[in-house]
């Protein structure tokens, strides 16, 4: 899940991401310590090298801190919480990242080793200025300047190494200058191809595919940063989807995986409800039982949810749906889509939250039938086990004379060791 660069900054269309830092615990005792996991891919983000970041938390956590850029493992010493160092990052980024002009990340660092000085300029705004060089991350920023920085200081010397020769007069030096920078390398024309793209239908499929994983990749994070209103307005229009292309009927996986990463599991079956469900409801949950079951099984808010999704059918399509109410309960009971205890609770209050009051009140009295009926299985089953308690004291006893079993009561025997109560005044 990608976070804002600049966090004070709330808007969600923010064209400045980073990834949430991702950190993990390994060691025990005096060995313990914390491997930033994606390291790289937030430092490639706020344009640093993966060390500043890293070393910022060693100086304010007063932690060692351990590069491997190899394995790309960027190491604090200690046990220390991702929530922790996304906070202590904020500090990095202010310091170090932000403009102090328009506050935009598009920033590059320019080190001075000699006059030990940071420059700092914006490509948005044109800033240019110096930082504070008093923190302690900048004694490792000067001995450790940025790549490209590095670059440019290579390039100033191979300027002033031509310049020399030029004063010599050194022809064979400056000849060879020339023959590495000026003169380019001979190209085959057979290789002009490759600069081209493959424009058959089958390279362009390819890549629409990688273009739409890349999307989907982006979106994954995106939506979650959404609010729930337009994350279950994304999920119903991937449900309609799916029911006008006809593809419902083999989609159930598809639907629940796509309610997982919406976050939204527990109000699908209210959405499946008003999508897949007409005045043929009895119908309709045989042929999509197995689409409400991935969400309701041993899911109780998701049968909630469901019964707010019939009250709402109800109102909908009231003349057809009102004097049928117990029935469908009934069929919704036996498809295990809806639980005893559940549908019992809901029978116990009246809510508004779907249907108004006055219908609703007219829903729970057409439904009063079935949840007698659910009571009385209820006590039924109940009254079964004292039952199967008293039978455990009948004895069936065969009588010759009559060719026939009866069964008879009998009373616990009295164990050897119990003896009756003696009256000593008898005596």
């Amino acid at each position: 899940m990608s976070v804002n660069v600049n966090r004070s900054v709330s808007d969600q269309f923010y064209r400045y991401k980073m990834p949430r830092i991702i950190a993990k615990v390994e060691g025990k005792g005096n060995g313990i310590k914390t491997v930033i996991v994606n390291m790289v891919d937030v430092a490639k983000a706020l344009n640093r090298p993966p060390t500043y970041p890293t070393k910022f938390f060693g100086c304010e956590l007063g932690a060692q801190t351990q590069f491997d850029a190899k394995n790309d493992r960027y190491i604090v010493n200690g046990s220390h919480e991702a929530n922790k160092l996304q906070d202590m990052l904020d500090g990095f980024i202010r310091k170090f990242v932000l403009c102090p002009e328009c506050d935009n990340p598009e920033t590059d660092l320019h080190v001075n080793p000699k006059k030990q000085t940071i420059g700092n300029s914006c490509k948005a705004c044109g800033y240019r200025g110096m930082l504070d060089t008093r923190h302690k991350l900048c004694t490792f920023i000067l001995k450790n300047p940025p790549e490209t920085d590095s670059g440019s200081v290579k390039k100033e010397k191979e300027k002033k190494n031509r310049k020399k020769d030029k004063e010599n007069g050194s022809s064979g030096g400056e000849a060879g200058n020339h023959d590495d920078i000026d003169a380019p390398d001979a190209v085959d024309d057979d290789d002009d191809g490759d600069w081209a793209e493959e424009t058959t239908e089958e390279a362009q499929r390819r890549r629409m595919e990688e273009i739409s994983e890349h999307a989907k990749g982006l979106t994954l994070t995106e939506d979650l940063e959404k609010s729930l209103e337009e994350r279950v307005n994304i999920f119903y229009n991937f449900v309609k989807e799916k029911r006008d292309s006809g593809a419902i009927d083999s989609a159930d996986k598809e639907i629940l995986a796509e309610a997982e990463r919406l976050d939204v599991k527990a109000m699908g079956p209210l959405i499946l409800s008003e999508l897949l469900f007409d005045e043929s409801i009895r119908e309709q949950i045989k042929k999509y039982k197995r689409h409400f079951l991935r969400f309701c099984h041993n899911n109780k808010k998701a049968q909630k949810y469901l019964l707010g999704g019939f009250e709402c059918l109800v109102k909908l399509h009231q003349t057809q749906l009102l004097p049928r109410v117990p029935i469908i309960l009934k069929d919704l009971y036996d498809a295990d889509m809806l639980e005893e205890d559940v549908i019992l609770a809901w029978a116990e209050k009246v809510s508004k939250k779907y249907v108004s009051k006055e219908l609703a009140k007219e829903i729970h009295a057409k439904a009063e039938p079935f949840v007698k009926w659910l009571k009385e299985a209820e006590e039924e089953s109940e009254g079964s086990e004292e039952e199967e308690d008293e039978d455990d004291n009948v004895e069936v006893v065969y009588s010759s004379s009559a060719r026939e079993l009866k069964m008879e009561t009998t009373k616990p025997v009295k164990s050897d060791h119990e003896e009756e109560d003696i009256d000593i005044d008898a005596i």
